[in-house]
């Protein structure tokens, strides 16, 4: 195997380890607000779906990058290193990027059905009540 293939193997797997672990801290640390609302202060309950969606977080991030890390071209010049970890971290950046909306917009959802069932539990206990 080729010097450069190995080096931009390697680059990649840091960039895509790290920035994984970066972008899951932050959106994990964050997210449990969410959970709180969303699961009415139940903070055990909070917690153990935080820590799901974190893993699904990771082996989603982790899978894609590996799966994507593959190369059919030999890299002959430092030229072409660059451009190959230029398209393999941008394409993996817009991925995580994907990711971290996707899950954000699952946890406004979540809120948003909640919110919804507290609604309609509120109108029928005042039904009841007027009744």
């Amino acid at each position: 195997m080729d010097a450069l293939n190995v080096l931009s193997y390697s680059i990649y797997l840091v960039f895509v380890f790290g920035l994984t672990l970066i972008v899951s801290r932050v959106l994990f640390a964050n997210s449990l607000s969410f959970m709180m609302v969303i699961f009415k202060d139940k903070e055990h309950l909070a917690n153990a779906t935080n820590k799901l969606f974190q893993l699904g977080f990771f082996l989603l991030s982790f899978g894609l990058g590996l799966w994507y890390m593959t190369t059919n071209i030999e890299l002959k010049s430092n030229r072409m290193l660059l451009e190959n970890l230029s398209i393999k971290t941008g394409f993996f950046t817009l991925f995580l990027g994907l990711l971290l909306f996707g899950n954000i917009y699952l946890f406004f959802r979540g809120m948003r059905v909640s919110k919804n069932k507290s609604n309609s539990y509120e109108n029928l206990n005042e039904s009841k009540t007027t009744n």
